[in-house]
């Protein structure tokens, strides 16, 4: 298994940020990278929740990839999985409010993504290309965090 984690401060409340984050249906107009975004549930954000959604990767290509909420405690943190080729994710969502400091007021936003191997190439490509994947990784969850902060 492979994890990567990234916090980002985001100059907005949590109940701000909560609420652009958890806005499934308006993801495309702020990540910069998602270009649809299907819900394949009704109702609010919340455990159970799924959706599916295409972006924009770094060489030009698209992937679309479904999402499920497994735990969700609004709003402080949930929790969503997903299914990939070859390795299953799961993403841990913490939103922090800044409680002093110059930053009183912001939110530390953490993401931490782990990747498990499902197949035997995936785990052989974890292998070889772990750190390489991993970088790419953390360079996308990144931008998605930058891109909330400007939105927030």
């Amino acid at each position: 298994m492979s994890t990567v984690a990234v916090t980002r401060l985001v100059e907005a409340p949590v109940v701000e940020v909560w609420r652009v984050f958890t806005d499934l249906r308006r993801r495309r107009e702020w990540l910069s990278t998602v270009t649809h975004v299907e819900m394949l549930t009704d109702g609010p954000f919340g455990a159970g929740t799924v959706w599916r959604e295409t972006r924009t990767m770094a060489d030009g290509g698209e992937i679309t990839e479904e999402f499920r909420v497994r735990e969700c405690a609004v709003p402080e943190r949930f929790v969503v999985e997903s299914p990939g080729i070859g390795a299953d994710y799961r993403m841990t969502y913490t939103f922090v409010p800044v409680l002093e400091g110059r930053h009183r007021g912001g939110t530390m936003v953490t993401v931490v993504q782990d990747g498990t191997p499902t197949a035997p190439a995936g785990r052989f490509l974890a292998l070889v290309f772990g750190g390489l994947a991993a970088r790419t990784v953390e360079g996308a969850l990144r931008r998605d965090l930058d891109d909330l902060a400007a939105a927030a």
